[in-house]
């Protein structure tokens, strides 16, 4: 393939990922995390579909993009909260998820870099968000350090328990689509890849289980020991009850998923 086509095809789509991306997160950005800010957004896997398809670029491109148009949109001018904080969380998460899937696709592979994707994408949005642009930009968040830091974690872990289903279980059915329905645009490997036959159930079970452990305690945490007390200040809450429920429907969705799967022969 020549340059000039390499770039073409960089640009229209990464300009693709990024108005399917906007468009998914539009959809679900009036869904408010318990925290009273971030959002409820499934369309992570749009962005893991460009990734895996197309490399790393287009997805961190047009997931940066993409993020940056509906968060602006909702509210009506340029967002500078999901400039600081979106654009390059969403840019390093699913960079990172491109480069790994670049190697080859099969399960194992696919399951780290959905996890190592959504941590570490999640807690650079997370942190950035509560530390520069709540705290410092905004003045509306005057708490301490370990306050912050608290709801910086908060946060990560409801991104990431109510987007790991998704990107565990609508991402490989995408790909088989766009694979079936186009394949002069999916490179031959992912048509036969070993996503179709190998399944790893303990790797998977791992990864669904053991989050889903922790959200079930985090959970029983928040109701009953000191930490409800803690959770109210930080997110100057007057119920825990959504934070609570967000934690214990995650963790039993989480935890089923990593069961059934283990069982079913």
């Amino acid at each position: 393939m020549s340059t000039q086509n390499s770039k073409s095809l960089l640009v229209t789509t990464t300009a693709l990922c990024a108005a399917l991306y906007a468009v998914g997160c539009y959809a679900t950005a009036y869904i408010p995390s318990p925290w009273g800010f971030g959002q409820f957004r499934p369309a992570v896997v749009i962005p893991a579909l460009f990734g895996i398809v197309f490399g790393p670029f287009p997805s961190a491109l047009g997931a940066a993009m993409g993020t940056l148009i509906a968060d602006s949109a909702k509210h009506g001018s340029l967002h500078i909260g999901s400039l600081i904080a979106a654009v390059p969380g969403n840019f390093i998460g699913f960079y990172i998820y491109g480069r790994i899937m670049g190697k080859g696709l099969n399960w194992s592979r696919f399951i780290t870099a959905s996890l190592l994707a959504l941590i570490i994408g999640n807690a650079v949005v997370a942190f950035l968000y509560v530390f520069f642009y709540r705290a410092l930009f905004l003045h509306a968040l005057p708490f301490s350090i370990e306050t912050l830091t608290f709801v910086s974690i908060g946060l990560t872990i409801y991104w990431f328990a109510t987007m790991l289903p998704f990107m565990l279980l609508i991402t490989p059915l995408l790909i088989r689509m766009v694979a079936v329905a186009m394949p002069g645009i999916v490179p031959k490997y992912l048509r036969f890849s070993s996503i179709r036959t190998e399944f790893p159930r303990r790797s998977f079970m791992l990864a669904t289980i053991i989050p889903g452990v922790i959200l079930l305690l985090l959970g029983v945490a928040t109701s009953l020991t000191p930490l409800k007390d803690f959770t109210l200040s930080a997110a100057k809450l007057s119920s825990t009850l959504l934070i609570e429920l967000t934690y214990y429907c995650a963790g039993l969705v989480l935890t089923t998923m990593g069961v059934a799967i283990q069982v079913k022969k």
